[in-house]
């Protein structure tokens, strides 16, 4: 007999410890890789009314997506989320409601337009942003205007995964998604279904609308801030909200080799005002306080 025997079994053994490690290592692992994939960013910003909130950027390299979303001084959530797989754009806001004038605690609400790739900066470089001083309030770099997008039909959520696998996700609670002629045309120009756009809205006027050669439309719901649409008939809302502070640039600095290296963002702040037909003006009562304000 020898000074060491191992038993029959100590084999399998061997093998179901390798295995395990094998698997625990796999587990680790993947959990870089999602670390890698997957990063948020926190940054306190001032918005324009001068309050500071806590804006959360989140980006997803795997799936090329970027989300933005911060609380606006009124307490409405806003929501921005940027598929640059599918080109597509998302806005939701969720509306503190008024229950002492009828509504419910929150109203849902839902755009979306088509993404260009430039608006930000490409989701890799966004999942590596980082902040040395998490205590300042930022300030954009540079503030553009106010962007004006008739929302004029309505999207089928049902059928919405053919433009992006995130629409109903994000306005599932919404009672309508929103989007415009616009970019109906230049969906349906790349492929995707034109059945999800089936519901038809009433189109929003202009100032430059030509008459029709045809038999002459119905006359389009009034403006809602207009006063003219009793609580439960229909008309034109607009809602009105600012992206403070995104990444939308890359900045580039030149060292000593022959190429420029990335050494940092340009950072913006964008308006944009969505002009929508909706069944009632009970569901529109921040357009009344802002014609109120001069807004």
């Amino acid at each position: 007999m020898s000074l060491v025997e191992f038993p029959r079994d100590f084999g399998m053994y061997a093998r179901q410890n390798l295995s395990a490690i094998l698997t625990t290592l796999l587990f680790i692992l993947t959990l870089f890789l999602a670390v890698g994939i997957c990063s948020d960013l926190k940054v306190l910003v001032r918005l324009s009314d001068g309050q500071i909130t806590e804006e959360t950027l989140e980006a997803d390299s795997e799936r090329d997506v970027i989300t933005v979303e911060f609380k606006q001084g009124d307490g409405t959530l806003i929501t921005v989320l940027a598929d640059f797989k599918r080109h597509v754009k998302i806005f939701r806001a969720l509306v503190l409601g008024e229950p002492e004038r009828g509504q419910t605690q929150y109203q849902a609400l839902c755009f979306i337009t088509h993404l260009d790739a430039r608006e930000f900066i490409p989701t890799e470089s966004m999942a590596r942003l980082r902040q040395k001083n998490s205590h300042v309030v930022r300030s954009a770099d540079e503030k553009r205007g106010v962007e004006q997008l008739r929302m004029d039909v309505g999207v089928n959520l049902t059928h919405a995964w053919h433009l992006s696998a995130h629409i109903r996700n994000a306005c599932g609670e919404a009672q309508q998604a929103y989007t415009s002629q616009e970019d109906v045309t230049r969906w349906t120009a790349r492929g995707v279904d034109r059945s999800m756009f089936e519901v038809q809205l009433p189109q929003v006027p202009t100032d430059h609308q030509q008459p029709p050669t045809a038999a002459p439309a119905p006359p389009p719901p009034p403006v809602c801030s207009s006063g003219a649409a009793g609580p439960w008939q229909p008309c034109l809302c607009s809602y009105h909200l600012r992206l403070e502070w995104y990444p939308c640039l890359l900045k580039y600095c030149r060292g000593r080799g022959p190429s420029p290296y990335k050494c940092g963002i340009r950072s913006c702040s964008k308006g944009f005002r969505f002009t929508f037909p909706t069944p009632w003006r009970q569901l529109c009562l921040w357009d009344e306080e802002a014609e109120g304000e001069g807004a």
